[in-house]
């Protein structure tokens, strides 16, 4: 019951699909309090539009050489908080007697002939489809991959004066200091008086607590220049960024979110791509009976993400230069269309052509005659 297979039950709950059947949904814990945040972009109103907390027009781009302010029209920047998202979905589900909710351990999850069995507390339990967003173990790295982490910690803060423009987010700050890897921050005000300032690295390795704390310190004090406030809520985040090929389907099992390679390998990114994914399984289901039948991947950005990868794993560019360049040279429309997959071949090479030409051409080559060569 993670934000792929909640975004999932709720919507087959939407579509259908769902008469005299029985799904079962299965989580470690009752999620009591907001522990993450979900921040994306969309042209239109989205399936979970009603619990967005806060939405942006404009955001701004810092890095010690370049600053903006950007329209990002036609997309909108939108932030879900975590305890909304699945105090909403189980509301949806709990309407409707084919859904179950168990609690505890899930041991593991077994293809067999005629369905699926998940193990959990010891019990195992059949169904005809499973749908498994965990990550049981690190995916084992072999040559010509990389597995980064994007990492990250949260606070929300406040303050006794009015201090945040509220229609102006910052989507990446790239002043702080580089010397860990690709850092930045990004500040999502909810009032005058408070926001969320999350700490950000693209990184092989976890700070330790007190560096996430002083750096989060030293930003809002020095940076925004904000000497008083108050802590009220901490969030802390680690997302795989690899172009490790995940196993998306074991028989009758089909790997969703994170576990199915949901998530942009270069960025970080998961809600927008799971809910495409999830389009495609409700789509799969009704065209065929079956949630195999479509594929979202797409040859030529896993390679853009590759290429990227290549890049900040080696060490051949600062990422704060990489998005300095792309975010000073080119539309921010197009940069957004381009981080969702969404652009044109002919939209890309515009993009490309921005960005430092020796270090990509070096690094692209490379990672086309392993496509050829694997």
């Amino acid at each position: 019951m993670g934000c792929a297979g909640l975004s999932l039950a709720v919507q087959l709950k939407k579509s259908g699909l769902i008469a005299g059947k029985k799904i079962l949904l299965a989580d470690r814990e009752h999620k009591q309090q907001n522990d993450r945040t979900w921040c994306f972009w969309e042209t239109a109103p989205g399936p979970f539009e009603n619990i967005v907390f806060r939405q942006w027009d404009h955001a701004w781009f810092h890095s010690q050489s370049f600053s903006s302010l950007l329209e990002l029209s036609p997309y909108s920047y939108k932030m879900i908080r975590g305890i909304d998202f699945f105090q909403y979905c189980l509301a949806e589900v709990s309407q409707c007697p084919e859904f179950d909710i168990i609690h505890g351990e899930v041991q593991s999850v077994e293809n067999t002939a005629d369905g699926a069995v998940l193990t959990m507390n010891d019990e195992k339990m059949h169904g005809r489809f499973l749908f498994n967003s965990i990550l049981f173990e690190k995916p084992k790295i072999s040559n010509g991959e990389y597995y980064l982490l994007q990492h990250f910690k949260g606070w929300v803060i406040r303050t006794t004066e009015p201090f945040f423009n509220v229609n102006e987010a910052t989507l990446m700050d790239f002043r702080p200091d580089q010397q860990n890897g690709t850092t930045f921050v990004y500040v999502m005000p909810f009032s005058p008086t408070e926001a969320l300032i999350e700490y950000t690295l693209f990184t092989e390795s976890l700070l330790t607590d007190e560096r996430y704390e002083s750096a989060l310190e030293n930003y809002i004090s020095e940076t925004l220049g904000l000497k008083s406030f108050e802590i009220i809520e901490k969030e802390f985040g680690i997302i795989p960024m690899t172009n490790f090929r995940f196993r998306r389907r074991n028989g009758n099992i089909l790997n969703i979110g994170t576990a199915g390679g949901r998530t942009k390998a270069s960025s970080g990114y998961t809600f927008r791509f799971i809910q495409k994914d999830t389009d495609d399984i409700i789509g799969s289901l009704k065209d065929s009976g079956d949630p195999f039948r479509h594929n979202n991947n797409s040859s030529r950005f896993n390679w853009y993400d590759s290429v990227l990868l290549n890049i900040l794993a080696h060490n051949k560019l600062q990422g704060a230069k990489i998005f300095t360049h792309l975010f000073k040279k080119n539309n921010p429309e197009k940069i957004l269309k381009f981080l969702d997959n969404e652009t044109s071949v002919s939209e890309e090479l515009r993009l490309l052509s921005t960005l430092p030409q020796w270090p990509f051409m070096k690094a692209g080559i490379a990672e086309g005659l392993k496509n050829v060569m694997s």
